[in-house]
């Protein structure tokens, strides 16, 4: 006779499961808090120091472009981070616990 497989309720409750999910909410409010952080620098800088964003760098170019372009790579790499934890590691983690189900 083959061993019957966890039921759902018994792995939704199970410390795996909860230590997973402790995980997920962990690494994902890092990232969100991080991200928060960047942009209401960035807006605080310009409501703060408007001058820091007039700064010239050549005569078509301005501190403030950079530092706009610079949140929005920011936040591709922030994804790109969160998708390659998502991918790598969360991923695998979720796996075994369906095997189980």
């Amino acid at each position: 006779m083959k061993p019957s497989k966890p039921h759902i309720h018994e792995i939704v409750t199970s410390e795996e499961f909860k230590i997973l999910v402790r995980k997920r909410w962990s690494f994902s409010l890092t990232m969100a808090a991080i991200m928060l952080l960047a942009y209401f620098g960035f807006i605080l800088a310009i409501a703060f120091k408007k001058e820091l964003f007039a700064i010239k760098l050549s005569s078509n170019l301005t501190l403030g472009i950079v530092l706009g372009l610079g949140i929005i790579i920011f936040a591709w790499v922030m994804t790109g981070i969160y998708v390659n934890w998502a991918n790598n590691k969360y991923d695998k983690d979720v796996e075994i616990l369906k095997s189980k189900v």
